[in-house]
């Protein structure tokens, strides 16, 4: 049976983990890209857009198709930052083994 002070520094470990994965996590950035990437935009792992590079030969379209491209290319990057942050943190409470521990009550 686990010691409740074991669990309790496995726990404060996992918290130092997690903080120290939430930093490098905002630090990370990842390109989304639309329109066969005439547009793309770059954007960190708090989903801040960093920047955004639209093509100047689509400078010449219509409003409509240049907003619906940045939108496109927006959605890339949130996807891509959400399967990176899903993909940094998985795992993370696999290191707390609660198997045999049973409460005193």
């Amino acid at each position: 049976m686990p010691d409740l002070n074991d669990l309790m520094k496995q726990a404060q470990e996992m918290k130092t983990q997690m903080e120290k994965a939430q930093a490098e996590i905002a630090k990370k950035e990842v390109t989304g890209e639309s329109g066969a990437g005439m547009v793309k935009v770059c954007m960190n792992g708090r989903h801040d857009v960093i920047s955004v590079d639209i093509d100047a030969s689509l400078m010449s379209e219509d409003k409509q198709m240049m907003e619906d491209l940045v939108a496109a290319a927006v959605n890339d990057a949130v996807r891509k930052v959400e399967t990176g942050n899903r993909d940094a943190l998985s795992g993370m409470a696999g290191g707390l083994d609660l198997s045999n521990f049973k409460m005193p009550f």
